[in-house]
């Protein structure tokens, strides 16, 4: 279970300090929570902070019941933390084989490194002796390294916003990737996405906006106030257009 208590995060801006995250407070408990909320309301931010990347300006984070708040990104994925980037990194003169190796930690057969390629849909032969660099597609590489996340087996898995930079083709695979993952997966999965397929999949929905949670429970309970909201921001927008 993942706990945040009483995050804030600060930056300064023009000699003042803006709040980025502010008094958030959070448990996540089920398989797969969407994190959602309009552009700049603090959804990355939280994730990186959750991952390590960054640390909070004040506050407490949890994880099964430790207090990780000061570890560094490197001892959270030891402890079973991964954290999927919006744009994957790019490995010259690896191979998908060298990466899902490091990923689980130790040398696999060749057939159970093929078999977590299979696991997101990627024809093994074709992939397993590709090197990561530009000839792989976006899509292509969000897969893999869904891929290293379950070949990693960790307790929890973060990704931010994984439809970004992909076609409609690679996004239906990604989303049947992940109600695989939401049905095989031992740990908890965490998505920052707008995308209302991806919502749809969710276990529980948290709404962020304006560094503050604003709205948390399933879809049933969350979609249709959030739609609505939308819908209403949309027709001021177009008031004032007019």
């Amino acid at each position: 279970m993942l706990e945040l208590q009483d995050i804030c995060y600060q930056v300064t801006e023009d000699s003042k300090e803006k709040g980025i995250l502010k008094h958030v407070n959070l448990k996540i408990e089920d398989s797969f929570v969407a994190i959602t909320g309009p552009n700049g309301g603090g959804k990355s931010t939280m994730a990186k902070i959750i991952a390590g990347i960054i640390k909070p300006t004040s506050g407490k984070i949890l994880f099964n019941g430790e207090d990780i708040t000061e570890l560094s990104i490197t001892e959270r994925a030891n402890k079973g933390i991964s954290f999927a980037f919006q744009q994957p990194v790019r490995f010259k003169g690896l191979t998908v084989l060298d990466l899902i190796n490091m990923a689980h930690g130790e040398t696999l057969s060749l057939n159970k490194a093929c078999h977590y390629l299979s696991e997101v849909g990627l024809c093994a032969k074709d992939y397993i002796n590709r090197e990561i660099n530009s000839s792989l597609s976006g899509g292509e590489l969000k897969r893999i390294e869904i891929a290293m996340i379950i070949a990693r087996g960790t307790k929890l898995s973060i990704f931010d916003e994984p439809e970004a930079g992909i076609d409609l083709w690679s996004f239906n695979n990604l989303i049947r990737v992940f109600e695989d993952m939401r049905e095989k997966i031992q740990g908890s999965i965490m998505i920052i996405s707008h995308q209302e397929r991806i919502l749809n999949i969710a276990d529980r929905i948290v709404v962020l906006a304006d560094g503050e949670v604003r709205a948390l429970g399933t879809k049933e309970e969350v979609l249709p106030e959030l739609f609505h909201a939308s819908a209403e921001a949309c027709s001021t927008l177009m008031d004032k257009i007019v």
